[in-house]
């Protein structure tokens, strides 16, 4: 549906511009565009790798398990209907600490495996009470490290790139408080119409 969508903008616009004359002015920003979202993409994936190797450093470390014992708590009273020694937990938790560093590329994998366990458990093809929290959970993504936001910044040269890193806390911390707490309220709704 929403390849859809952007087809017609694309369309529009492109009609819209014939018909206003400005065609040369599209022809141009299309080509600017993509040149920059290649120099932007290489500068990401630098980034990107880096950060990734430290998540593997931090990984044989220990700082992972420890992060994944701190949160374990958490997520099994978040999910009470996925067994504590379930593998869904274990690709909660990593997803989880990938979005906490910033990491949502790397998070993504982890993401699908966790809902691909609890479409297992819940045997049905609606999504279960586990999925939806976990679907809002991962959309509000706490972010201790907003990697992808300070490359970007780094790309266009900010003097201070990291600056965000203490709003952005402050806003993902808000964010998934309330992505939680509309989950359960949601839920007890649905709950007392049964």
């Amino acid at each position: 549906m929403v390849n859809i969508i952007w087809a017609y903008m694309a369309i529009i616009g492109i009609v819209y511009a014939m018909f206003n004359g400005t065609m040369e002015e599209v022809n141009q920003a299309v080509f600017e565009s993509a040149d920059e979202a290649v120099t932007l993409s290489i500068g990401l994936i630098s980034i990107l790798v880096f950060w990734l190797g430290i998540m593997k450093v931090a990984e044989k470390a220990g700082i992972l398990n420890a992060l994944s014992r701190l949160f374990r708590p958490l997520v099994v009273k978040l999910f009470p209907e996925i067994p504590k020694d379930h593998s869904a937990i274990g690709y909660i938790l990593s997803n989880i600490t990938a979005n906490m560093f910033g990491l949502g590329n790397a998070a993504t994998p982890m993401g699908i495996k966790a809902m691909e366990e609890m479409k297992k458990l819940s045997g049905s093809d609606k999504a279960s009470r586990s999925m939806i929290t976990f679907l809002a959970l991962n959309t509000s993504s706490l972010t201790i490290i907003p990697t992808t936001v300070i490359s970007i910044r780094m790309q266009y040269n900010s003097v201070s790139p990291t600056e965000i890193v203490g709003t952005s806390i402050i806003a993902t911390l808000i964010s998934t408080t309330c992505a939680i707490l509309i989950d359960r309220l949601f839920y007890s709704i649905d709950k007392r119409k049964q």
